[in-house]
């Protein structure tokens, strides 16, 4: 088979382009697709549980850590210890985090809004169709490949 043929491919391939145009748009607020990611998913106005960031975006604890480091580097997040727990970790965008989360919003409407101009709405259903039957297969791959990794440990 062709990697063009597969379905895979078809998925990377699109995402790449995604991502490129998300990161040429950004590059013009000097910032990058990732940081703009990130500020989407932190709560504009209570924050959010560091915990609860990276498996919103589907990334490791490692590679955030060091996100949100630069993030508070560039004066775009603060980090909000309790006074209850010290081990709570609320992350709060700043003013400039507020205005660079919004320009990403900008970005992210812009693209949907243009897609859906351009793709009639019947396609786009049977996409997110199509795209959700798919994650749904990968998640129960996920969970035998789990299993067995649990097996083979024991």
């Amino acid at each position: 088979m062709r990697k063009e043929k597969t379905i895979d491919f078809q998925i990377k391939w699109a995402w790449h382009s995604i991502s490129r145009m998300y990161n040429a748009y950004a590059a013009r607020f000097d910032t990058t697709m990732a940081v703009g990611y990130v500020l989407l998913n932190i709560d504009i106005e209570n924050g959010t549980p560091a915990t609860k960031i990276a498996p919103l975006l589907g990334m490791e604890p490692r590679s955030l850590v060091r996100m949100l480091k630069n993030l508070e580097e560039r004066g775009l997040i603060t980090r909000e210890v309790s006074e209850n727990d010290k081990r709570f970790v609320r992350i709060m965008l700043t003013d400039l985090g507020k205005e660079k989360r919004e320009l990403a919003r900008e970005g992210v409407i812009s693209f949907n809004t243009m897609v859906r101009d351009k793709i009639p709405l019947d396609k786009l259903v049977t996409f997110f169709e199509v795209i959700k039957d798919i994650n749904k297969i990968v998640e129960e791959e996920n969970q035998k490949l789990k299993a067995g990794d649990l097996e083979e440990e024991i």
